[in-house]
């Protein structure tokens, strides 16, 4: 069992009031993690930590800053077997998939040490003769990091690292299903030697993330927000923000469409597919959701990707012959199942056989014949199942990947590339990627979506421009009349 701290300036501590909350493994029930509870009062003294210091560490040079980025860098690789320890025991996924977070959190804080010179401005033609105007980025402040569980290692450095480069500060408010995992990328930064308060790490008992996040939004001192999640409570955090007028990115849900034309090289979409739908159990915001296939190829691409799936077995983390791991949640694999299960008695046909289910641990399913009626239409699945739309035309390919109110990530196969560009510039997302899968990230990529997947992005440039303030800065070189 794992017993945590809050991180705030700098400092280990209890929730000011005493109180924790436990963390129990997906599979087996047992306690794993006891994190603190913590109060308003403690979020009020993170917000404050981070703004002591942000000062001193918006002040400091570049090159010290990339320097400490790339120093978190190699302690983040050091320290990847503590990630998969704690991922596995707190969300129940596979080995791979959190030495994969490990490796992909290490390239962001690479990735974001590179940024550090990048944080610069133009030079703007003014009329005003004698005038140097400019357009300048400065840091914003503080930055309030909310990270999810589903990926918890890339997507909770994520949600600090280009805050950093940038010079700002950052509370990172911890997912209360994977607090451990959250905490351990708060002793990254401890143990790269970054300054006190510069990144703090609140844990909270899920009842009470209401009250607690509304209290760090609000908080005069908090300039940026970013959140990771569902759309329902995107929706929340997106009302908050607006209601304290804070700038927020929001990356939230979605119902990832694969068009697959009819001269695509289907052996590629079938393991496109397989991965795209059924990697870490299909929790990734990006997975693939629905298979959009033209009905010439329908049969041949159904039966591939039956027989693909039929070798890929889920089950307890590290139980040898099982490439996939459990689930979040026993309720979570009992809601993938209820969504199954009205798609099949409104008429779908399940080619990989009748769902099985234990507990966390759900098999991976393939629906066939996903109409409108079913709530598999319509809801993001967000497990291990996939539905394949049949189409009689680039044109109704195109009009089922938009009939969603998610625009995140996409994919499209084809042959001919400028078929597929021609296809992919229509699809309403955030992200497409042709010939291969929905699934896909790297550090240095503007990352977001459109529609109910959010708006703003991370990642590169793209994430210098959403956390820094854009100032117009001039200086009068000359005497300048005025007409008064």
């Amino acid at each position: 069992m794992n017993t945590l701290d809050l991180l705030i300036g700098g400092t280990r501590r209890a929730a000011s009031n005493g109180a924790t909350f436990e963390r129990r493994n997906p599979v087996s029930g047992e306690v794993v993690t006891v994190a603190p509870a913590a109060t308003l009062e403690d979020a009020d003294a993170a917000v404050a930590a981070a703004a002591a210091a942000f000062p001193a560490w918006s002040a400091m040079a570049p090159g010290e800053r990339r320097k400490l980025l790339l120093k978190a860098a190699e302690v983040m690789d050091r320290r990847a077997p503590d990630f998969v320890a704690t991922g596995v025991a707190e969300a129940a996924s596979t080995p791979i998939w959190y030495g994969f977070n490990a490796m992909l959190a290490a390239n962001m804080l690479r990735d974001a040490a590179g940024l550090v010179v990048q944080v610069g401005g133009e030079v703007i033609p003014s009329d005003i003769e004698g005038n140097l105007a400019m357009a300048v980025r400065q840091p914003a402040g503080v930055v309030l990091g909310i990270a999810p569980w589903n990926a918890p290692v890339i997507l909770g450095t994520r949600a600090i690292a280009v805050p950093l480069a940038c010079g700002n500060t950052v509370v990172l408010k911890a997912s209360e299903l994977t607090p451990g995992v959250h905490r351990l990328i708060g002793e990254v930064f401890e143990e790269a030697g970054f300054p006190a308060g510069v990144v703090n790490v609140v844990t909270n008992a899920p009842a009470d993330a209401p009250a607690l996040v509304e209290r760090l939004i609000a908080n005069p001192a908090v300039k940026r927000v970013n959140f990771t999640g569902s759309t329902h409570v995107g929706r929340i955090i997106g009302q908050l923000s607006a209601k304290y007028l804070k700038p927020a990115v929001l990356e939230l849900g979605g119902k990832n469409p694969m068009v697959i034309l009819d001269d695509a090289d289907l052996d590629e979409a079938v393991t496109s597919a397989a991965f795209g739908s059924y990697f870490n159990q299909g929790q990734i915001c990006m997975s693939t959701d629905r298979l959009i296939v033209s009905r010439s190829i329908a049969d041949t691409f159904v039966a591939k990707l039956a027989a693909k799936v039929a070798s890929m077995k889920a089950g307890k983390p590290g139980t040898e012959g099982c490439i996939l791991g459990a689930m979040v949640t026993a309720e979570a694999a009992a809601r993938v199942d209820r969504l199954v299960a009205d798609a099949v008695a409104k008429g779908a046909t399940l080619p990989t056989g009748p769902v099985q289910m234990e507990g966390a641990v759900l098999q991976p399913v393939l629906v066939d014949g996903l109409t409108t009626e079913m709530a598999l239409y319509r809801e993001e699945a967000f497990g291990p199942v996939v539905s394949v739309l049949r189409v009689d035309s680039d044109e109704e390919a195109i009009r089922l990947a938009n009939d969603s109110e998610y625009g995140l990530s996409a994919s499209v196969f084809s042959r001919d590339l400028g078929r597929a560009m021609a296809v992919a510039k229509r699809i309403e997302s955030g992200i497409c990627h042709i010939n291969s899968s929905t699934v896909h990230d790297e550090a240095q990529m503007p990352f977001g979506g459109v529609k109910s997947s959010g708006y703003g992005r991370f990642g590169g440039k793209a994430g210098v421009a959403e956390f820094t303030d854009l100032r117009w800065i001039t200086v009068q070189m000359s005497h300048r009349h005025y007409p008064v």
